[in-house]
């Protein structure tokens, strides 16, 4: 006799990645796993559309869309992915890296549902998914408008800029981030943080923030006399409702299309409404640059231990020395410094400060790739690469700040 034992049933597949070699995103094989165990496959990017049209493909409740810069040819098709998944209600969760802002937002307007970067963050796939389970519709956009500013406040927020010496230094990151940490600083008690792009023609604050740039900021700037808290809250977005940005305007315009007025008029507006403006500016110096040294608490100037920045930070301390400009309002800053280890370099920065007759008050260390893609992805580092030495030297940087403020509060 013989008897044939029941087979049990595989669980059905619910999901499947999408990619051009999923080998190549071993932590997404991982983190499959964790959150589903074994009921998910994969699946290559012509295989995904036939897939769609078979009966295994009525279970799937999501696909995970991996993608690199070497994808990027195939936008068209990936495109076509998403619009079949979504016509048959299968949600998508967008993986990617290195891929450019501009591919990522085609791929989002064409209907994904959720975006991750590429190294994952830590348990950020199992709440993605989590959102595409319990939500009925895509979560809102992190951008969101500004809400009404109250009219006659007057906190005399603590104005805060960062100046690069040089294009490519990090000045941008740095405000970005800095402007992060002090909205985050205080978890029972956040303070209202305000961030102005002031690089009129290649500011990248919307860019590192995944925020739109809109036509209400050049309406703003170019009619500054008119100004009040209703246009300026109109002009401004919100990131993830901790962080208010004034994005750089839609087009490249000329620098001096503001004047010292303008801006003056723009910082004091938003001195009163929140308790630090964190200003972005451009390497260049304008003829409003003395305005907004004037009306800082502290001037950040970014550099990087080569040459150019060598000269370029003896040009600009002449240059505020013959206008007769405060220095002491200066915080030189190095990018990208040397590690404790490295003796050699610690001597080269200390050479640099000697022959230019500066103090480097600040030394951040190279945040390397996470970096790039917490920018690429518009993500600040405490979201998308916590661990980052940069970040950690960064939010160092902001409790400092916030504790000098309090204590200064509490002595008033």
């Amino acid at each position: 006799m013989s008897s044939k034992m029941p087979q049990p049933e595989a669980a059905p597949i619910v999901a499947c990645t999408v990619s051009r070699d999923v080998q190549n995103f071993d932590l997404l094989i991982e983190d499959m796993e964790a959150a589903l165990g074994e009921s998910w496959g994969d699946l290559g990017f012509a295989e995904a559309l036939a897939f769609f049209g078979q009966p295994e493909a009525e279970s799937m409740e999501f696909i995970a869309l991996a993608l690199d810069e070497s994808d990027e040819e195939n936008i068209v098709l990936m495109s076509e992915i998403i619009t079949q998944a979504k016509a048959r209600e299968i949600k998508v969760i967008l993986i990617a890296e290195d891929v450019t802002p501009a591919a990522l937002h085609s791929l989002l307007r064409n209907g994904a549902d959720e975006f991750v970067p590429y190294p994952l963050p830590e348990g950020e796939l199992s709440k993605a998914i989590e959102r595409i389970r319990t939500a009925e519709a895509p979560p809102a956009p992190a951008a969101q408008a500004a809400p009404q500013l109250k009219p006659g406040a007057h906190k005399d927020g603590a104005i805060i800029v960062v100046h690069g010496l040089a294009g490519g230094v990090g000045s941008t990151t740095l405000a970005v981030n800095l402007a992060w940490e002090l909205a985050t600083a205080d978890k029972n008690n956040p303070p209202s943080v305000c961030l102005i792009d002031l690089d009129l023609q290649y500011g990248a604050v919307g860019t590192f923030l995944d925020l739109p740039r809109r036509e209400a900021v050049y309406e703003m700037l170019s009619d500054t006399e008119s100004l009040d808290e209703e246009i300026f809250g109109q002009s401004l977005l919100t990131f993830e409702e901790k962080l208010h940005v004034l994005t750089a305007p839609t087009e490249m315009l000329p620098l001096d299309l503001l004047t010292s007025e303008d801006v003056t008029r723009v910082l004091e507006m938003a001195r009163n409404q929140f308790d630090y403006v964190v200003v972005d500016m451009p390497s260049t110096l304008v003829q409003w640059s003395e305005a907004v040294l004037n009306l800082s608490h502290v001037y950040f100037t970014l550099m990087e231990l080569d040459m150019r920045s060598a000269q370029n930070a003896l040009r600009f301390k002449r240059a505020l020395q013959s206008e007769e400009l405060p220095m002491e309002k200066l915080r030189f800053a190095l990018n990208r410094a040397p590690k404790f280890t490295d003796l050699s370099g610690k001597g080269r920065v200390k050479r640099m400060a000697e022959s230019l007759s500066i103090s480097i008050d600040l030394q951040f260390p190279d945040g390397g790739k996470p970096v790039t893609q917490a920018n690429d992805h518009g993500l600040p580092l405490a979201n998308a690469a916590p661990k980052s030495p940069l970040r950690r030297e960064i939010a160092k940087l902001a409790a400092s700040i916030h504790d000098l403020k309090g204590d200064a509060a509490k002595a008033a």
